[in-house]
This record gives C-alpha cells, structure tokens and sequence, in this order.
C-alpha cells in the first residue's frame, strides 16, 4: 500500500508573512518531501531498511552545490530533482519491495 502524507491545509485569510512562514514549516515541508520520495520508499514498514533504502537513493541522487560562477542546473532540492527529466527514471517503479506497512 502507497501511503501519502496528508498536508495540513492554511487559513486563506491569513497575512502573506504568516502564509510563508506555513509553508516554510515543517509540518508542510516535510510532509511535502515525504510525498516527493520514491513509491518504494513510502510502503516499507521496516524502520532500519527504510533507513538503508532512503541512503541508497539519497546517494543516487546528483549532489551539485552552488558553487560561485556558475549556474546551477536547479536548486538541487529533492522536488527539483523529481522534475528533472534526466534524473525521474529513479522514481519509476511498478511495485513496492521489502517489508511493507501494515
């Protein structure tokens, strides 16, 4: 089963500093990455194999930091890469592998 994190959602009335620092947050921030990860990534029930899994493509991922004088090729961010027609083969998979959630 392919689990989402349900982001919480923000008072449309609110100021746009306080609408910034909501999505800033963790809370939406970190659900949002959670959401962004390989499929495989989101079923595994295991916490110690869902750590070795989240290296492996943590490390599979390019590390480009900006580096004075050059463009980027993007903000090396987890959503920027996912987008990154290049780089999104690594989340195509068709079926969840290792210990599953209950």
């Amino acid at each position: 089963m392919f689990w989402l994190a349900v982001i919480p959602s923000a008072c449309r009335h609110s100021s746009a500093a306080n609408q910034s620092l909501y999505n800033n947050s963790f809370a939406v921030v970190g659900q949002k990455l959670w959401n962004a990860m390989h499929y495989h990534l989101n079923c595994i029930g295991d916490r110690e194999y869902l750590k070795s899994q989240l290296t492996q493509f943590m490390l599979s991922l390019p590390d480009t930091p900006p580096i004075r004088g050059y463009t980027p090729q993007n903000s090396n961010s987890l959503f920027c890469w996912r987008n990154d027609r290049e780089i999104s083969s690594l989340w195509v998979v068709t079926q969840c592998d290792g210990p599953v959630k209950a």
